[in-house]
Protein backbone atom coordinates (compact mmCIF):
# COMPACT_ATOMS: atom_id res chain seq x y z
CA UNK A 1 0.00 0.00 0.00
CA UNK A 2 1.43 3.36 -1.06
CA UNK A 3 1.35 6.00 1.55
CA UNK A 4 0.99 9.99 1.49
CA UNK A 5 1.92 12.37 4.28
CA UNK A 6 0.01 15.38 4.90
CA UNK A 7 -1.12 18.31 7.23
CA UNK A 8 -4.54 18.42 6.36
CA UNK A 9 -6.29 15.90 4.05
CA UNK A 10 -9.80 17.34 2.76
CA UNK A 11 -12.21 15.05 1.14
CA UNK A 12 -14.02 16.56 -1.50
CA UNK A 13 -13.23 19.95 -4.33
CA UNK A 14 -15.89 21.70 -4.39
CA UNK A 15 -15.85 25.16 -3.43
CA UNK A 16 -15.59 24.46 0.20
CA UNK A 17 -12.54 21.87 -0.23
CA UNK A 18 -11.08 23.75 -2.80
CA UNK A 19 -11.72 27.29 -0.86
CA UNK A 20 -9.59 25.55 2.53
CA UNK A 21 -6.94 24.07 0.82
CA UNK A 22 -6.51 27.81 -0.76
CA UNK A 23 -6.85 29.75 2.42
CA UNK A 24 -4.12 27.24 4.56
CA UNK A 25 -1.48 27.55 1.32
CA UNK A 26 -1.28 31.23 1.92
CA UNK A 27 -0.18 30.39 5.67
CA UNK A 28 2.14 27.59 4.41
CA UNK A 29 0.53 24.76 5.58
CA UNK A 30 0.13 21.50 2.95
CA UNK A 31 -2.61 20.29 2.00
CA UNK A 32 -3.44 17.08 -0.29
CA UNK A 33 -7.54 17.57 -1.90
CA UNK A 34 -9.70 13.68 -2.99
CA UNK A 35 -12.30 13.27 -5.02
CA UNK A 36 -14.36 10.71 -6.41
CA UNK A 37 -15.14 12.95 -9.71
CA UNK A 38 -12.73 14.01 -12.44
CA UNK A 39 -11.91 17.65 -12.69
CA UNK A 40 -14.36 17.92 -16.19
CA UNK A 41 -17.64 17.34 -14.20
CA UNK A 42 -16.88 19.06 -11.01
CA UNK A 43 -15.98 22.17 -13.75
CA UNK A 44 -19.34 21.55 -15.49
CA UNK A 45 -21.94 21.55 -12.37
CA UNK A 46 -24.21 23.89 -12.60
CA UNK A 47 -24.52 25.64 -8.75
CA UNK A 48 -25.79 29.32 -7.12
CA UNK A 49 -24.46 32.18 -8.42
CA UNK A 50 -25.50 34.88 -5.45
CA UNK A 51 -21.87 35.66 -3.82
CA UNK A 52 -22.49 37.42 0.46
CA UNK A 53 -20.03 39.77 0.73
CA UNK A 54 -18.33 37.55 3.36
CA UNK A 55 -17.46 35.29 0.71
CA UNK A 56 -16.49 37.77 -1.84
CA UNK A 57 -13.87 38.78 0.74
CA UNK A 58 -13.14 35.35 1.79
CA UNK A 59 -12.05 34.90 -2.34
CA UNK A 60 -10.55 38.05 -2.78
CA UNK A 61 -8.30 36.22 0.60
CA UNK A 62 -7.51 33.16 -1.44
CA UNK A 63 -6.29 35.29 -4.44
CA UNK A 64 -9.13 34.68 -7.16
CA UNK A 65 -10.85 37.38 -6.87
CA UNK A 66 -9.82 38.95 -10.14
CA UNK A 67 -12.74 37.26 -12.63
CA UNK A 68 -14.74 37.85 -9.95
CA UNK A 69 -14.75 41.30 -9.70
CA UNK A 70 -14.37 41.70 -13.93
CA UNK A 71 -16.60 38.86 -14.57
CA UNK A 72 -19.39 39.87 -11.26
CA UNK A 73 -22.56 41.58 -11.16
CA UNK A 74 -23.00 43.79 -7.90
CA UNK A 75 -26.33 43.86 -6.63
CA UNK A 76 -27.74 46.64 -4.42
CA UNK A 77 -31.55 45.28 -4.09
CA UNK A 78 -33.85 42.77 -5.21
CA UNK A 79 -37.05 42.22 -5.75
CA UNK A 80 -40.19 40.63 -3.80
CA UNK A 81 -43.30 39.95 -5.56
CA UNK A 82 -46.72 38.77 -4.17
CA UNK A 83 -49.31 38.14 -6.49
CA UNK A 84 -48.50 41.15 -8.58
CA UNK A 85 -47.24 43.62 -5.63
CA UNK A 86 -43.70 44.37 -5.52
CA UNK A 87 -41.29 45.68 -2.68
CA UNK A 88 -37.92 46.08 -3.12
CA UNK A 89 -35.01 45.07 -0.57
CA UNK A 90 -32.88 47.97 -0.76
CA UNK A 91 -29.57 45.88 0.70
CA UNK A 92 -27.37 48.84 -0.04
CA UNK A 93 -29.59 50.92 1.66
CA UNK A 94 -30.17 49.42 4.80
CA UNK A 95 -27.31 47.82 5.35
CA UNK A 96 -24.21 49.27 3.96
CA UNK A 97 -23.59 46.20 1.84
CA UNK A 98 -23.92 44.19 -1.98
CA UNK A 99 -23.80 41.08 -2.58
CA UNK A 100 -22.52 39.78 -5.97
CA UNK A 101 -23.78 37.68 -8.82
CA UNK A 102 -21.13 34.79 -9.99
CA UNK A 103 -21.60 31.21 -10.50
CA UNK A 104 -20.63 28.34 -8.33
CA UNK A 105 -19.27 26.41 -11.52
CA UNK A 106 -16.65 29.60 -12.04
CA UNK A 107 -15.46 30.00 -8.61
CA UNK A 108 -14.53 26.28 -8.43
CA UNK A 109 -12.70 26.95 -12.11
CA UNK A 110 -11.09 29.93 -10.50
CA UNK A 111 -10.13 27.88 -7.38
CA UNK A 112 -8.95 24.73 -9.14
CA UNK A 113 -6.78 26.53 -11.90
CA UNK A 114 -4.53 28.83 -8.99
CA UNK A 115 -4.79 25.66 -6.55
CA UNK A 116 -2.93 23.24 -9.31
CA UNK A 117 -0.78 26.36 -10.70
CA UNK A 118 0.82 26.44 -7.26
CA UNK A 119 1.29 22.78 -7.10
CA UNK A 120 -1.47 21.35 -4.77
CA UNK A 121 -2.33 18.00 -5.25
CA UNK A 122 -5.92 17.08 -6.00
CA UNK A 123 -6.27 14.03 -6.29
CA UNK A 124 -9.18 13.40 -8.81
CA UNK A 125 -11.33 10.07 -9.89
CA UNK A 126 -10.81 7.93 -6.82
CA UNK A 127 -12.83 5.61 -5.32
CA UNK A 128 -13.55 3.67 -1.63
CA UNK A 129 -12.61 6.71 0.38
CA UNK A 130 -12.31 6.05 3.83
CA UNK A 131 -11.65 7.94 6.70
CA UNK A 132 -9.91 5.61 9.40
CA UNK A 133 -8.51 6.98 13.70
CA UNK A 134 -10.86 9.61 13.12
CA UNK A 135 -10.39 10.12 17.20
CA UNK A 136 -6.46 9.06 17.34
CA UNK A 137 -4.12 12.23 16.74
CA UNK A 138 -2.98 11.10 13.49
CA UNK A 139 -6.09 10.29 11.33
CA UNK A 140 -5.90 8.42 7.96
CA UNK A 141 -7.40 8.47 4.83
CA UNK A 142 -7.09 5.30 2.43
CA UNK A 143 -8.69 5.21 -0.97
CA UNK A 144 -8.03 3.59 -4.38
CA UNK A 145 -6.80 5.40 -7.94
CA UNK A 146 -6.06 3.04 -10.85
CA UNK A 147 -6.50 0.08 -8.84
CA UNK A 148 -4.14 0.57 -6.05
CA UNK A 149 -4.88 1.80 -2.56
CA UNK A 150 -2.78 5.00 -1.18
CA UNK A 151 -3.37 5.76 2.60
CA UNK A 152 -2.75 9.69 3.01
CA UNK A 153 -1.37 9.89 6.71
CA UNK A 154 -2.46 13.53 7.94
CA UNK A 155 -3.29 15.55 11.35
CA UNK A 156 -6.26 17.11 10.54
CA UNK A 157 -9.57 15.54 8.25
CA UNK A 158 -11.72 18.23 6.56
CA UNK A 159 -14.87 16.50 5.08
CA UNK A 160 -15.70 18.61 2.18
CA UNK A 161 -17.54 15.53 0.53
CA UNK A 162 -21.10 16.86 0.05
CA UNK A 163 -24.54 15.43 1.39
CA UNK A 164 -23.60 11.77 0.29
CA UNK A 165 -20.11 12.10 0.84
CA UNK A 166 -18.50 9.98 3.09
CA UNK A 167 -16.74 11.82 5.99
CA UNK A 168 -20.40 12.60 7.72
CA UNK A 169 -20.29 8.90 7.53
CA UNK A 170 -17.57 8.15 9.99
CA UNK A 171 -18.98 9.89 12.96
CA UNK A 172 -20.62 7.21 14.81
CA UNK A 173 -24.24 7.11 14.86
CA UNK A 174 -24.81 7.28 18.66
CA UNK A 175 -22.59 10.48 18.67
CA UNK A 176 -24.13 12.09 15.56
CA UNK A 177 -27.64 13.71 15.16
CA UNK A 178 -29.58 15.10 12.43
CA UNK A 179 -32.43 17.38 11.90
CA UNK A 180 -34.12 17.25 8.08
CA UNK A 181 -37.46 18.90 6.82
CA UNK A 182 -37.75 17.79 2.66
CA UNK A 183 -40.16 20.26 1.25
CA UNK A 184 -42.81 18.48 -1.17
CA UNK A 185 -41.88 20.42 -4.08
CA UNK A 186 -38.84 21.00 -6.42
CA UNK A 187 -37.36 23.55 -8.05
CA UNK A 188 -37.08 23.50 -12.31
CA UNK A 189 -34.41 25.45 -13.45
CA UNK A 190 -32.95 26.11 -16.81
CA UNK A 191 -29.79 28.61 -18.25
CA UNK A 192 -30.44 30.27 -21.11
CA UNK A 193 -28.21 32.65 -23.32
CA UNK A 194 -30.32 35.54 -23.04
CA UNK A 195 -29.70 38.56 -21.42
CA UNK A 196 -31.86 38.46 -17.91
CA UNK A 197 -35.69 39.96 -17.54
CA UNK A 198 -34.54 42.27 -15.02
CA UNK A 199 -31.28 44.16 -13.65
CA UNK A 200 -32.06 42.60 -10.07
CA UNK A 201 -33.37 39.44 -8.88
CA UNK A 202 -36.69 38.70 -8.58
CA UNK A 203 -38.28 36.36 -5.99
CA UNK A 204 -41.99 35.90 -6.78
CA UNK A 205 -44.79 33.82 -5.11
CA UNK A 206 -47.68 33.04 -7.39
CA UNK A 207 -51.17 30.95 -6.64
CA UNK A 208 -49.34 28.92 -9.31
CA UNK A 209 -46.59 28.20 -7.25
CA UNK A 210 -42.89 30.60 -6.98
CA UNK A 211 -41.19 31.70 -9.30
CA UNK A 212 -37.20 33.30 -9.39
CA UNK A 213 -35.84 35.53 -11.95
CA UNK A 214 -31.82 35.57 -11.95
CA UNK A 215 -28.53 35.70 -13.83
CA UNK A 216 -25.54 34.12 -14.33
CA UNK A 217 -23.82 37.52 -16.53
CA UNK A 218 -25.31 40.23 -18.29
CA UNK A 219 -25.86 37.71 -21.35
CA UNK A 220 -27.00 34.47 -19.44
CA UNK A 221 -30.11 33.98 -17.45
CA UNK A 222 -31.61 31.52 -14.56
CA UNK A 223 -34.41 31.49 -14.30
CA UNK A 224 -36.27 28.97 -11.88
CA UNK A 225 -40.18 27.62 -10.86
CA UNK A 226 -41.17 25.45 -8.40
CA UNK A 227 -42.96 21.94 -9.49
CA UNK A 228 -44.19 19.06 -7.98
CA UNK A 229 -41.37 17.15 -6.29
CA UNK A 230 -41.91 13.95 -8.62
CA UNK A 231 -42.15 16.33 -12.24
CA UNK A 232 -40.07 14.91 -14.95
CA UNK A 233 -37.77 17.33 -16.73
CA UNK A 234 -39.03 15.96 -20.24
CA UNK A 235 -42.38 16.98 -19.68
CA UNK A 236 -40.60 20.21 -19.64
CA UNK A 237 -40.48 21.42 -22.79
CA UNK A 238 -39.31 25.35 -23.65
CA UNK A 239 -42.06 26.83 -24.37
CA UNK A 240 -43.92 25.13 -21.14
CA UNK A 241 -41.51 26.70 -19.13
CA UNK A 242 -41.68 29.94 -20.26
CA UNK A 243 -45.67 30.33 -20.70
CA UNK A 244 -45.70 29.26 -17.03
CA UNK A 245 -43.04 32.01 -15.86
CA UNK A 246 -45.01 34.71 -17.94
CA UNK A 247 -47.89 33.74 -16.01
CA UNK A 248 -46.10 33.55 -12.56
CA UNK A 249 -44.26 36.87 -12.99
CA UNK A 250 -46.62 38.96 -14.40
CA UNK A 251 -47.02 40.76 -17.06
CA UNK A 252 -45.25 43.91 -16.43
CA UNK A 253 -42.43 42.15 -15.83
CA UNK A 254 -43.09 39.89 -18.78
CA UNK A 255 -42.71 42.34 -21.45
CA UNK A 256 -39.48 42.37 -20.79
CA UNK A 257 -38.68 38.87 -20.89
CA UNK A 258 -36.51 37.12 -23.85
CA UNK A 259 -37.45 33.95 -24.85
CA UNK A 260 -34.81 31.49 -25.64
CA UNK A 261 -33.36 27.76 -26.05
CA UNK A 262 -32.74 26.30 -22.73
CA UNK A 263 -29.12 24.78 -23.00
CA UNK A 264 -29.40 23.22 -19.20
CA UNK A 265 -32.36 22.38 -17.81
CA UNK A 266 -32.71 20.20 -13.99
CA UNK A 267 -35.14 19.91 -11.28
CA UNK A 268 -33.80 19.83 -7.65
CA UNK A 269 -35.62 18.97 -4.43
CA UNK A 270 -35.62 21.04 -1.46
CA UNK A 271 -34.66 20.49 1.59
CA UNK A 272 -33.16 21.75 5.03
CA UNK A 273 -31.16 19.66 7.25
CA UNK A 274 -28.67 20.09 9.68
CA UNK A 275 -26.08 17.42 11.16
CA UNK A 276 -24.82 17.90 14.91
CA UNK A 277 -21.52 17.95 15.87
CA UNK A 278 -19.47 19.00 13.09
CA UNK A 279 -16.33 18.13 14.57
CA UNK A 280 -15.63 14.31 15.79
CA UNK A 281 -11.98 14.06 16.67
CA UNK A 282 -9.69 15.47 14.09
CA UNK A 283 -12.64 15.09 11.22
CA UNK A 284 -14.25 17.97 10.65
CA UNK A 285 -17.24 18.35 8.67
CA UNK A 286 -18.00 21.36 5.99
CA UNK A 287 -20.52 22.95 4.08
CA UNK A 288 -23.00 20.40 2.45
CA UNK A 289 -21.80 17.67 4.32
CA UNK A 290 -22.59 18.74 7.66
CA UNK A 291 -25.84 21.04 5.99
CA UNK A 292 -28.13 22.00 3.40
CA UNK A 293 -30.42 24.49 3.07
CA UNK A 294 -33.69 25.29 0.54
CA UNK A 295 -31.84 27.70 -2.30
CA UNK A 296 -34.53 30.77 -1.63
CA UNK A 297 -32.33 32.40 1.02
CA UNK A 298 -29.35 32.38 -1.43
CA UNK A 299 -27.40 30.46 1.80
CA UNK A 300 -25.83 27.12 0.67
CA UNK A 301 -22.48 27.87 -0.92
CA UNK A 302 -22.04 30.80 1.58
CA UNK A 303 -22.85 29.06 4.05
CA UNK A 304 -20.14 26.19 3.22
CA UNK A 305 -17.37 29.56 2.98
CA UNK A 306 -18.44 30.79 5.98
CA UNK A 307 -17.49 27.26 7.31
CA UNK A 308 -14.25 27.13 5.95
CA UNK A 309 -13.38 30.67 6.93
CA UNK A 310 -13.83 29.54 10.31
CA UNK A 311 -12.25 26.31 10.21
CA UNK A 312 -9.01 27.81 8.46
CA UNK A 313 -8.57 30.32 11.29
CA UNK A 314 -8.76 27.58 13.45
CA UNK A 315 -6.48 25.32 12.29
CA UNK A 316 -3.69 28.24 11.20
CA UNK A 317 -4.11 29.26 14.87
CA UNK A 318 -3.46 25.78 16.06
CA UNK A 319 -0.21 25.35 13.58
CA UNK A 320 1.26 28.96 14.22
CA UNK A 321 0.56 29.12 17.94
CA UNK A 322 -0.34 25.55 18.91
CA UNK A 323 -4.19 26.88 20.43
CA UNK A 324 -6.24 24.51 20.29
CA UNK A 325 -9.19 26.83 21.30
CA UNK A 326 -10.77 27.32 17.72
CA UNK A 327 -10.81 24.05 16.79
CA UNK A 328 -12.35 22.92 20.17
CA UNK A 329 -14.95 25.86 19.29
CA UNK A 330 -15.70 24.96 15.75
CA UNK A 331 -19.05 23.01 16.03
CA UNK A 332 -20.82 24.99 18.32
CA UNK A 333 -19.41 28.24 16.20
CA UNK A 334 -20.42 27.46 12.93
CA UNK A 335 -23.74 25.79 14.41
CA UNK A 336 -25.26 29.44 15.73
CA UNK A 337 -24.39 30.49 12.52
CA UNK A 338 -25.97 27.38 10.51
CA UNK A 339 -29.41 27.28 12.19
CA UNK A 340 -29.47 31.19 11.39
CA UNK A 341 -29.09 30.43 8.11
CA UNK A 342 -31.33 27.81 8.17
CA UNK A 343 -33.94 30.00 10.41
CA UNK A 344 -33.60 32.62 7.22
CA UNK A 345 -34.31 29.71 4.05
CA UNK A 346 -37.26 28.02 5.99
CA UNK A 347 -38.54 31.84 6.61
CA UNK A 348 -38.02 33.06 2.86
CA UNK A 349 -39.22 29.48 1.65
CA UNK A 350 -42.48 29.14 3.55
CA UNK A 351 -43.44 32.57 2.76
CA UNK A 352 -42.96 32.50 -1.05
CA UNK A 353 -44.14 29.07 -1.56
CA UNK A 354 -47.32 27.38 -2.17
CA UNK A 355 -47.50 24.27 -0.23
CA UNK A 356 -50.35 22.15 -0.77
CA UNK A 357 -51.47 20.82 2.44
CA UNK A 358 -51.85 24.82 3.66
CA UNK A 359 -54.93 26.05 5.16
CA UNK A 360 -56.93 29.32 4.09
CA UNK A 361 -55.08 30.61 7.55
CA UNK A 362 -51.76 29.31 6.65
CA UNK A 363 -52.13 31.48 2.95
CA UNK A 364 -53.12 34.63 4.89
CA UNK A 365 -49.61 34.66 6.96
CA UNK A 366 -47.99 33.91 4.23
CA UNK A 367 -49.76 37.03 2.53
CA UNK A 368 -49.17 39.26 6.02
CA UNK A 369 -45.30 38.38 6.47
CA UNK A 370 -44.95 40.38 2.62
CA UNK A 371 -47.02 43.02 4.26
CA UNK A 372 -44.83 43.41 7.49
CA UNK A 373 -41.90 43.66 5.07
CA UNK A 374 -43.25 45.77 2.66
CA UNK A 375 -44.62 48.25 5.53
CA UNK A 376 -41.80 47.91 7.85
CA UNK A 377 -38.34 49.17 7.53
CA UNK A 378 -36.87 47.36 10.09
CA UNK A 379 -38.83 43.66 9.38
CA UNK A 380 -36.85 44.99 5.74
CA UNK A 381 -33.58 45.84 7.14
CA UNK A 382 -33.78 42.31 8.92
CA UNK A 383 -34.33 40.69 5.48
CA UNK A 384 -31.02 42.13 3.56
CA UNK A 385 -28.70 41.74 6.33
CA UNK A 386 -30.08 38.37 6.90
CA UNK A 387 -29.62 37.97 3.17
CA UNK A 388 -26.19 39.80 2.69
CA UNK A 389 -24.26 37.66 5.20
CA UNK A 390 -24.66 38.14 8.71
CA UNK A 391 -21.38 38.85 10.42
CA UNK A 392 -18.38 35.61 10.92
CA UNK A 393 -17.87 35.32 14.31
Amino acid sequence: MKIKKTQVCIIGSGPAGLLLSQLLHNEGIDSIILDRQTRERIEARIRAGVLETGTVEALEEAGVGDRLHAEGLPHSGFDLSFNGDHHRIDIAGLTGKQVMVYGQTEVTKDLIKRRLAQGCEIIFSVNNVEPHDVIQAKPKVRYTKDGETVEIECDFIAGCDGFHGVARQAIPADILKTYERVYPFGWLGVLTERPPVAEELIYAHHERGFALCSMRSKTRSRYYIQCAAEDDVADWSDDRFWDELVIRIGEDTAKHLLRGPSFEKSIAPLRSFVAEPMRYGNLFLAGDAAHIVPPTGAKGLNLAVSDVRILSRALIDFYKNRNATYLENYSATCLRRVWKAERFSWFMSTMLHQFPDFSPFEKKMQRAEFDHIAGSETASRSLAENYAGLPLE
